[in-house]
């Protein structure tokens, strides 16, 4: 099942994709309160939509991020072919700790959009997508095992995670970070679809599943999950160690190999691939999982964080 959620004339809704047009689920405007009430109401509510529901065509909305601020947001670092290739351009070999580790950073919940406008970060002159998938929990727990961590899962989305990379290499010769690089903006959508729509392509980290990102119509990204080191349920597993998930929560997968600009023109070149600019059309997809599109939009001129001294 896919849930949306949406703005349409009248208003913030959710509902459930049938065909084109949405099922609406009444007395929601986040799909929140639903993911974390557990599976069970997730699509018994889906369900009723499916059967009763007021119909509205799609095309009469837009696509909001399905969680408007998730209780938390984990991005981890999981695609080899990303992290090789970003070592490779500094002369360094993989590094044995990452087979290891799933490490990953916590991000902005209050970021998350879905289709439309993308601000770019205030000051960055490197704007960048990446293109990822995100789990999304439906219930929690501590000290998971990779399994436990798996059957925390309800839904995956399409996540897009924008940078200013100019900005976050500045910071993080600080050895903090990604800072105000990576928050300005987090895409996710267009909708939450539920794992039984995936099961038939299952993997042993990932699903069968094809990953692309273009920009301006022209195909930049190609990947496919199953080529992530790392499951869900290994990430969801680490993640909890020592503390706890909850539903609601967010996990990244991290980039997918060829997944951003900064992979591909450190690779073949800036003038290949530039980076973004205010105007450029953005379409992240998965399948099964559906298009993000995004347009860029210039950043509001910031205002200086440091006082008269």
């Amino acid at each position: 099942m896919k849930f949306v959620r949406f703005i349409g004339d009248d208003g913030v809704g959710i509902g459930v994709v049938d065909g084109d047009v949405h099922r609406v689920i009444p007395g929601y405007d986040d799909l929140l309160p639903l993911v974390q009430q557990g599976e069970d109401a997730l699509l018994s509510a889906g369900d009723e939509a499916l059967r009763c529901g007021a119909a509205i065509r799609a095309e009469r909305t837009a696509a909001l991020s399905p969680i408007a601020t998730p209780p938390t947001f984990r991005d981890f670092y999981a695609f080899e072919q990303h992290v090789k290739a970003g070592r490779a351009w500094r002369g360094l070999e993989m590094d044995p700790l990452w087979y290891e580790l799933p490490v990953f950073y916590f991000s902005n919940p209050y970021a998350f959009r879905g289709d439309g406008d993308v601000p770019m970060t205030p000051t960055a002159e490197r704007f960048d997508f990446e293109l990822e998938v995100a789990a999304i929990l439906g219930k929690g727990g501590s000290d998971l095992t990779p399994e436990e961590g798996e059957d925390c899962v309800i839904a995956y989305a399409v996540l897009n995670d924008w940078s200013g990379r100019d900005v976050q290499r500045k910071e993080m010769l600080l050895s903090m970070g990604p800072v105000k690089g990576k928050d300005t903006a987090t895409s996710l959508g267009p909708w939450l679809v539920t794992k039984d729509e995936l099961e038939t392509y299952r993997t042993t980290t990932g699903f069968d599943r094809t990953m692309t990102c273009s920009v301006n119509g022209v195909e930049y990204s190609r990947a496919n999950w199953s080529d992530v080191h790392y499951s869900f349920g290994e990430m969801v597993a680490y993640a909890s160690r020592g503390t706890e998930v909850r539903a609601g929560d967010v996990i990244g997968s991290g980039t997918c190999g060829t997944g951003c600009i900064n992979e591909l023109s450190q690779t073949y070149g800036v003038d290949r691939f530039p980076f973004l600019k205010p105007g450029d059309e953005v379409v992240a997809s998965i399948e099964g999982l559906g298009s993000l599109r995004s347009t860029i939009v210039a950043a509001h001129e910031p205002v200086s964080y440091r006082s008269e001294r």
